[in-house]
């Protein structure tokens, strides 16, 4: 919620390769990224400012919500058509 309306769809693309990073180096290594942590959306997004986290009553929170649902969603989709 951070981030600019305009810039979210980015930052989460962003976010989700590399959460996807991470997940392959601790795959790969078993140790965490160093830069990227555990492959987690969460390890993502704690590299981050992050704002406080309101109530689904706040339009902005559900917006910001439903952007990375819908980029999940398609992140989804797009490994298994690989």
């Amino acid at each position: 919620m951070n981030a600019p309306p305009d810039q979210r769809d980015r930052l989460c693309r962003r976010m989700i390769a590399e959460a996807e990073t991470a997940d392959g180096h601790v795959s790969k290594t078993g140790r965490l990224h160093p830069l990227f942590g555990n492959g987690s959306l969460m390890a993502a997004a704690r590299n981050r400012r992050l704002a406080a986290e309101p109530s689904f009553d706040d339009l902005q929170y559900c917006r910001c919500f439903e952007t990375v649902l819908r980029h999940l969603i398609r992140f989804r989709i797009n490994q298994k058509h690989s």
